[in-house]
């Protein structure tokens, strides 16, 4: 008892998934399937060990 509600949710969510589909950005796609660097700048950027506040508890530095 009680499981109608989730189970409308989980069906709403599910017909919208089948028939809404989102746009699919196939320059991004292809950019990273060929192992070029994104234009867009969507990319997590690189960080280096003097910003990474962890970076003396990691082992494998010596």
């Amino acid at each position: 008892m009680g499981r109608g509600r989730a189970k409308a949710k989980q069906t709403k969510v599910a017909r919208e998934l089948k028939y809404n589909a989102p746009q699919t950005d196939f320059d991004a796609l292809r950019a990273e399937l060929s192992g070029a660097k994104p234009q867009s700048g969507h990319a997590r950027p690189q960080s280096d060990d003097d910003d990474d506040p962890f970076a003396k508890y990691d082992d494998d530095k010596g």
